[in-house]
């Protein structure tokens, strides 16, 4: 794993699900070395990772927010702070390639003849089941696991996803970025096949001092998770009646 930052290079790091404890080292070692770290809402503080002289951008995206920082602005600052030969640190909350935009900013860097590198990051897909006493996976229960967005309800014309084919899929779901439509995804999927009893639990501000986990089935999740705001991630599965630990 590259662990090196030159000056003029961006370095776009997975900084998992909010507890600075899941820094990976190597994102330890590059905060370190940065002179700009552009934050994500989500990301973990990193002030007691950098140098006492980095500047810390945030530009996070929280949804509906009046502040947030588009896309495109988040790209040009890359670009701009690479091109004045700083060592520059994308932290992103997550892993940048798990619904972090993560390729966007990679391409928006490569093509302005930017170098970039990415590390990985502990995703949340994984880590706040898991952090709930959930397994994504388990013998005898489930042989694999689904990870996909729930940004977009079903029958939304953006949606690229076939909720019918995810209910008879046979694995956990897991579902980031849902909890807002999760009415409408328990609805779909039990339309497409899941049985309305299907354990259903909702993870809300994981590793946060308010956390708190949501057990439910398709029938009642909507019930259940009413009040919920994000960040919350969304289980679905016979795994999600478990609690280890």
């Amino acid at each position: 794993m590259r662990t090196d930052l030159p000056p003029g290079h961006v370095a776009l790091v997975g900084g998992g699900p909010g507890d600075p404890d899941l820094l990976t080292v190597a994102a330890v070692r590059l905060l370190g070395q940065a002179d700009v770290v552009l934050t994500d809402h989500l990301a973990p503080d990193c002030a007691t990772f950098v140098r006492p002289d980095a500047e810390i951008i945030g530009v996070g995206k929280r949804p509906r927010s009046t502040d947030a920082t588009a896309q495109d602005d988040i790209n040009r600052l890359l670009v701009e702070h690479a091109r004045a030969g700083r060592r520059v640190v994308r932290l992103k909350g997550g892993d940048p390639f798990v619904f972090g935009r993560g390729g966007e900013e990679w391409l928006a860097c490569a093509e302005a003849g930017v170098p970039v590198f990415v590390v990985p990051g502990v995703t949340s897909a994984v880590a706040v089941p898991a952090v709930a006493g959930v397994p994504v996976t388990h013998r005898s229960l489930t042989q694999g696991f689904t990870v996909v967005s729930g940004h977009v309800a079903p029958g939304d014309p953006r949606s690229t996803l076939d909720w019918g084919a995810l209910a008879r899929s046979g694995t956990t779901l897991v579902i980031l970025m849902g909890v807002k439509n999760l009415p409408a995804i328990a609805e779909a999927l039990v339309a497409g096949g899941l049985d309305a009893v299907t354990p259903v639990a909702v993870v809300a501000h994981a590793f946060a001092p308010d956390q708190r986990v949501l057990r439910a089935t398709l029938r009642t999740a909507a019930a259940a998770a009413e009040g919920v705001r994000p960040p919350s991630v969304v289980v679905v599965g016979d795994v999600a009646a478990l609690a280890l630990g």
